[in-house]
């Protein structure tokens, strides 16, 4: 039986998060420039890069880019978009990289983590991630904030996107958060189905884990605005560091 993450990043995920745009990215890498502090042409890993929004946003301004994702489909959006040929595209699993090392940098965005269902599943990430750092190479993890997310969660919502119904529903159960997903054809046929799961974690778990891989934590960051992480308030965690 396929995991979740083997069968929810296809063709329909680009029409569920059709909205996630790429001026957003760009705007968002201006903040990692920033926190990352790296000379131009500097190596960066865009771990579960997804459709490419950062991978190309970071090619943009000067870095020498590898984005590696698992879903086929996603790379095949990432690879058709300007500027593309810029960038290193490969498939993989997070926690197993067919490459060597020596980033500069390594970044893992919008909640591209807490995937599986054993801690020392994610550790094994944290722990790629060091081993594709050289040392005193930065990272940047960005997750969901769980205090926010249990605060805020939309029990079920109702949208369309061309001549697709988009249903979703969401749901905190036994330390995740989960999603349900049905994609409904106005032109008929049997709705398409799918499911997302993240296992929620506390700032306290991520400096554990974060230890745990040999990494070093720096700062907790709230937003891409800046602002300090607060528990209550602060719409994400995005964690910051390096590989002594």
């Amino acid at each position: 039986m396929s995991e979740w993450y083997e069968t929810s990043f296809g063709e329909d995920y680009l029409i569920v998060y059709r909205h996630r745009d790429f001026g957003g990215a760009r705007h968002e890498v201006e903040t990692m420039i920033g926190w990352l502090d790296l000379h131009k042409g500097a190596r960066v890993l865009d771990l579960c890069c997804g459709m490419g929004r950062h991978s190309l946003a970071l090619s943009e301004a000067g870095y020498e880019v590898t984005g590696v994702d698992l879903s086929e489909a996603l790379l095949r959006e990432a690879r058709s978009q300007a500027g593309a040929e810029a960038v290193t595209w490969l498939r993989s699993d997070m926690r197993e990289l067919p490459l060597e090392g020596g980033f500069d940098a390594v970044v893992n965005l919008f909640t591209s983590f807490g995937y599986f269902e054993e801690d020392e599943e994610q550790i094994k990430v944290l722990k790629e991630i060091c081993r594709m750092l050289k040392p005193e190479g930065k990272f940047i993890i960005d997750f969901l904030n769980p205090a926010y997310v249990i605060r805020h969660l939309v029990p079920h919502s109702v949208r369309e996107d061309g001549d697709t119904l988009i249903d979703e529903s969401r749901r905190i159960e036994e330390g995740y958060v989960k999603k349900d997903i049905l994609l409904i054809s106005k032109a008929g046929g049997a709705p398409r189905k799918y499911h997302e799961r993240v296992k929620l974690y506390s700032v306290d778990n991520f400096r554990e884990m974060i230890a745990a891989a040999g990494l070093r934590l720096e700062a907790v960051h709230g937003s891409y605005d800046e602002e300090e992480y607060d528990a209550e308030s602060s719409t994400r965690m995005i964690f910051t560091g390096a590989r002594p």
